[in-house]
C-alpha cells in the first residue's frame, strides 16, 4: 500500500472559561468514514497536486518554497503541506487562515462575510473553486510563517489507508468560529488535551494512536505561548 501525503493542524485558542490553560479544536469523524471513523481528529486530509503549485504561491507570505521545504526537512514540495493544511482546516472546520493586504487576520464576525466564506467554503469541498482563487478573489494572503510544522507520522503498515502526515500548529483566529462539515464530520468541540485524554481513557472519547500522541505533547505546556514556543 503506496504512502499519500496529508497534513494535519492544531488550532489552539486560550481556554474559554476563565481558567488557566488552552484548548484545542476537535472533529468527529462519521462512523461511515473510511478513515479513522468514529474517532475525534484534527482538521486535515490528503495533500493535493495543486496545493503547492504557482498559483497558491503567490498568495503566500512569511515563508517561500525553498524554506517550507527546509523546515520539513525535504528538498523540495514542502509548501504543499502548508497550503494542504490551510486548506483542510478551511474545508473542514471552516476556518481560513488569513490576513488582508495590511496583515489584519480574517474576521468572519459580519453576517455578509460570513455569508460569502460559506459559500467559498461549500464550492472548494465541491471542488468548483481553489483556496488561491479565493484568495486573490478577496485580497488575501496566507501568513505561513504562522503556522508552525512540529511533527510527522507515518500509518502503520497492514492499514487498509497509509498516510505521511505532516502536523501544524496555529493559534485560532478570533473572529472565525469552528464548525463541522456535517458530512466528513458530524460534531465539534473545543477541549483542554488533558480532558481529551482523561475521556479517551474513560472509553468516551475515541482517539487514533497518532491523534493521541499528539495530545500527549500538547498536554505537557501550560498555555497557548508555551506550547507554539515549543512548535517554533
Amino acid at each position: 500500500m503506496s504512502l499519500r501525503d496529508a497534513a494535519t493542524v492544531v488550532l489552539v485558542r486560550d481556554a474559554n472559561d476563565g481558567a488557566p490553560g488552552f484548548e484545542v479544536f476537535m472533529l468527529l469523524r462519521t462512523v461511515k468514514s473510511d478513515f479513522n471513523a468514529g474517532a475525534y481528529v484534527f482538521p486535515g486530509g490528503g495533500v493535493d497536486r495543486s496545493d503547492g503549485g504557482a498559483e497558491a504561491q503567490r498568495v503566500c507570505s512569511g515563508l517561500d518554497a525553498r524554506q517550507a521545504s527546509a523546515r520539513l526537512g525535504i528538498a523540495d514540495g514542502g509548501l504543499a503541506f502548508y497550503l494542504a493544511a490551510i486548506r483542510e482546516c478551511f474545508e473542514e472546520a471552516g476556518v481560513l487562515l488569513a490576513a488582508d493586504a495590511t496583515g489584519q487576520t480574517l474576521s468572519l464576525h459580519e453576517p455578509a462575510t460570513q455569508q460569502r466564506f460559506a459559500a467559498y467554503r461549500a464550492a472548494l469541498n465541491d471542488g468548483q473553486t481553489t483556496l488561491a482563487a479565493i484568495c486573490e478573489q478577496e485580497g488575501l494572503r496566507l501568513p505561513l510563517g504562522d503556522i508552525h510544522y512540529y511533527s510527522r507520522w507515518i500509518t502503520p503498515e497492514g492499514m487498509p489507508r497509509r498516510y505521511d502526515t505532516r502536523f501544524f500548529l496555529c493559534r485560532a483566529p478570533v473572529g472565525q468560529e469552528p464548525l463541522h462539515d456535517g458530512e466528513e464530520t458530524v460534531d465539534h468541540c473545543w477541549v483542554r488535551p488533558q480532558d481529551a485524554l482523561a475521556r479517551h481513557a474513560a472509553g468516551s472519547f475515541n482517539l487514533v494512536p497518532a491523534t493521541r500522541k499528539q495530545l500527549q505533547f500538547l498536554a505537557r505546556h501550560a498555555s497557548v505561548e508555551a506550547v507554539l514556543a515549543a512548535a517554533r
